[in-house]
């Protein structure tokens, strides 16, 4: 998870951070889950959890999922 994801995070109340990281750690699973949609423009996926959006990038040939950016849905 980049740095500026964490922070994001850390603002974020404990009962939606705990939904948050469940969510981030089940893409460890499934990179790809039902919901998720291919960004146009940028090697990138979007998940909703609640109000919360997170991006991330998914590297198959090293099966690494980063995340690059969580946010409020009417910022992301």
């Amino acid at each position: 998870m980049r740095h500026s994801a964490q922070k994001i995070l850390s603002k974020i109340n404990r009962q939606e951070q705990e939904r948050i990281i469940a969510a981030i750690n089940s893409l460890t699973n499934t990179p790809r889950p039902s919901g998720c949609k291919k960004l146009s423009g940028r090697p990138a996926w979007r998940i909703r959890i609640g109000f919360y959006r997170v991006i991330y990038e998914i590297q198959d040939n090293k099966l690494i999922v980063t995340v690059v950016h969580i946010g409020h849905r009417r910022e992301v």
